[in-house]
């Protein structure tokens, strides 16, 4: 029996807490699926800890926080792998703007979305 596949979450104090309070949290002496983000949260630790979550064999999906996508944009855009899957998804203070999700984008390119 093949065991599931771990939800990681990278977002806001809000987004992270209901998240772990509905049961997706998962910690190991070296590691979490998770990471809370505020304002005096170093570039390099959110860009450290996506790197590390997209390559772990036990993470299946990576929901993000789009404000905080935002902020590594230049690292998601390079990422290509289908799992883990990296969806982004608003926040209590920051509405969701499908313009800036790449995978909208991506979707939209395939479709021929904008093209006459």
């Amino acid at each position: 029996m093949s065991e599931g596949k771990l939800v990681a979450i990278i977002g806001d104090s809000d987004t992270v807490s209901g998240f772990l309070l509905a049961g997706c949290g998962h910690r190991t002496p070296s590691s979490t699926n998770f990471l809370v983000v505020d304002p005096e949260t170093p570039l390099s630790r959110v860009e450290e800890c996506f790197a590390d979550l997209t390559t772990r064999s036990d993470v299946g999906i990576i929901l993000i926080n789009q404000h905080v996508a935002n902020t590594i944009r230049h690292v998601l855009s390079r990422y290509n792998e289908v799992v883990p899957t990296v969806l982004e998804i608003p926040s209590k203070d920051h509405p969701y703007d499908p313009e800036k999700d790449y995978i909208m984008q991506r979707v939209n390119m395939y479709l021929g979305a904008g093209q006459e």
